[in-house]
């Protein structure tokens, strides 16, 4: 094999993979610790945060329904399951049509 012939060749689909994902990964501008901190400590707050929206949403609607299922209903939670409902309604309307 003559010196131009190894020059020419390449190299094979895997190595010349893993030196363009090390050239791309040199390239990457990776956090400091603070930052990666104050990122985490941000992420694990809104997380705790919406888990309590979530389930208090999730008591709220319990009890809404609650009063729907059984044989006396409470026109209170009649009314606002009304008013939820149509409230969605009128919100999938404007999303549909701002499309």
């Amino acid at each position: 094999m003559s010196k131009a012939a190894a020059e020419v060749k390449q190299d094979n689909r895997l190595v010349r993979y893993f030196k363009e994902t090390r050239a791309e990964l040199r390239k990457v501008h990776w956090p400091t610790r603070k930052e990666a901190r104050n990122l985490t400590l941000i992420v694990l707050s809104v997380t705790v945060l919406m888990s309590i929206f979530l389930g208090l949403l999730d008591l709220f609607y319990a009890w809404l329904s609650g009063g729907i299922f059984v044989s006396s209903v409470d026109p209170i939670r009649l009314i606002i399951l009304i008013v939820i409902g149509l409230a969605g309604l009128v919100a999938l309307v404007v999303a549909l049509r701002r499309q």
